[in-house]
């Protein structure tokens, strides 16, 4: 810091507290009624008395602007308190409050701003009229990014009885909320892994997964495998009973999230990040309700967060914690580290599920020895979301040579990776290239058939 800039630190620090808490300004009534004084004269002077219209014209208007700001309440007098939701998911919409108390005696009209993060959706200023004693106003908003965000201050514009004045001044309201990755999906999956289903009042048992795993015995239903059917059940039972059978339980599941360069292209709106941390969530939240442990990495050309193997939804929230306000790193994301890191850490035989970029995959050279030394140790499934334009432009029709230019190296880019996507099923890795709404699908899908096959 220069010294001229320290000479004029005290004076700016002045002139801003003064207009975010003591400012007065004339409202649009005081200028209208000011501007309404020269045809008032005017006139005065045409009828011959234009000094005496002209001075009291303006005398009554000091007299009621004197009035207006002695019985303007003061700031003393307000009290305001807003009320705020602890997190919310990102893209849904939530209720914010603000309690206001007003000391001074009279109706006040209002106009209040909160203090929004930038990445919120706007919601302009509030009007209203404050009357005497407590009050609550209510708006609502919405988060479009993930994190964690500060509210600061309350900003109020109120007026007093005439309203010739405005009075402006902040209110400290500090605040944070949490926005969590959109979690409509990892309740819908959640509720759709109950064991039966309630339609029109009856109970209607779904069809389990095979496994070897005993789970409970449960009545009969058609087309349930008579091989499994307990003799000694329903003879006590004099109703027909069956084994219920499940995967095993206690799996470990590693997920491994990238945040380089590449995961920060945004498509609808959302991030390939986001996608991916969304996907990754209610995997988490399916395995754990499966029973099984799951561990997360998230990395770009380092380690950035690490959650050890843990079981029970309870988990699911520590998880949520760590991976909520990631966000990509504008460099090149190093896979082979965070395979090497988890090399060290899971010594169990795990299912490692790797979210990232095909193009990461393609050129990342150490990634693939890394897969081949660790694919007799654990099981890997490798999803990466594909790229619609890539998709466009390899069907483009051919109207001239540009276009055939550019069609051809699309298909290209595609033939490469397919190419990669056998090369990995052909050594016993799963890859999943799917569009970003069918990220999810597809990685719960993998997940639950794996665990029928206990290839795990």
């Amino acid at each position: 810091m220069t010294t001229s800039s320290k000479k004029r630190w005290p004076l700016s620090r002045f002139l801003a507290d003064l207009l975010a808490d003591r400012f007065v300004l004339p409202t649009k009534r005081l200028l209208v009624l000011l501007l309404l004084g020269a045809p008032i004269a005017i006139v005065g002077f045409v009828l011959q008395a234009g000094f005496t219209a002209f001075w009291l014209y303006n005398a009554l208007i000091l007299l009621a602007s004197l009035f207006d700001w002695l019985t303007l309440p003061k700031r003393k007098d307000l009290e305001l308190r807003r009320v705020l939701p602890e997190q919310s998911d990102m893209g849904q919409s939530f209720m914010v409050e603000v309690e206001l108390a007003n000391k001074s005696g009279q109706s006040v009209s209002f106009v209040l701003q909160d203090d929004l993060p930038l990445s919120f959706a706007e919601t302009g200023p509030i009007h209203g009229i404050m009357e005497s004693g407590e009050s609550r106003i209510s708006y609502q908003t919405r988060g479009t990014e993930r994190g964690r965000y500060d509210f600061r201050w309350l900003y109020l514009r109120w007026s007093g009885k005439i309203g010739l004045w405005h009075r402006q001044s902040r209110f400290a309201a500090p605040q944070a909320i949490k926005i969590y990755p959109d979690l409509s999906q990892v309740r819908g999956y959640l509720n759709s892994l109950q064991e039966s289903l309630i339609v029109d009042g009856k109970k209607i048992v779904r069809r389990a997964r095979a496994g070897s795993e005993f789970h409970a015995i449960r009545e009969y239903v058609p087309d349930d495998d008579p091989r499994t059917i307990n003799w000694s059940a329903s003879a006590r039972s004099r109703r027909l009973m069956t084994n219920q059978y499940r995967p095993e339980h206690g799996k470990v599941i590693t997920i491994l999230v990238d945040c380089g360069r590449l995961m920060g292209v945004e498509l609808n709106n959302q991030s390939r990040l986001d996608q991916s941390l969304e996907a990754a969530i209610t995997l988490a939240a399916v395995a754990l309700r499966q029973g099984d442990q799951v561990a997360f990495l998230a990395y770009s050309h380092e380690i950035k967060k690490y959650i050890p193997p843990g079981r029970g939804m309870g988990h699911l929230h520590t998880i949520l914690e760590a991976s909520y306000d990631l966000s990509h790193d504008f460099v090149e994301a190093d896979p082979a580290k965070a395979l090497e890191f988890m090399h060290r850490q899971q010594k169990r035989r795990s299912l490692m599920v790797l979210f990232s970029d095909m193009e990461n995959y393609l050129v990342e050279d150490l990634l693939v020895g890394y897969l081949w030394k660790m694919r007799r140790s654990h099981l890997f499934l490798l999803l990466s979301q594909a790229d619609p334009v890539l998709h466009e432009w390899s069907r483009v029709p051919v109207e001239n040579s540009r276009l055939a230019y550019v069609k051809a190296v699309a298909q290209r880019f595609q033939l490469d990776r397919k190419a990669f996507q056998q090369k990995m099923t052909g050594a016993g890795i799963q890859v999943l290239d799917v569009p970003a709404d069918q990220l999810t699908l597809a990685v719960i899908n993998a997940y639950l058939d794996i665990k029928a096959r206990e290839a795990l």
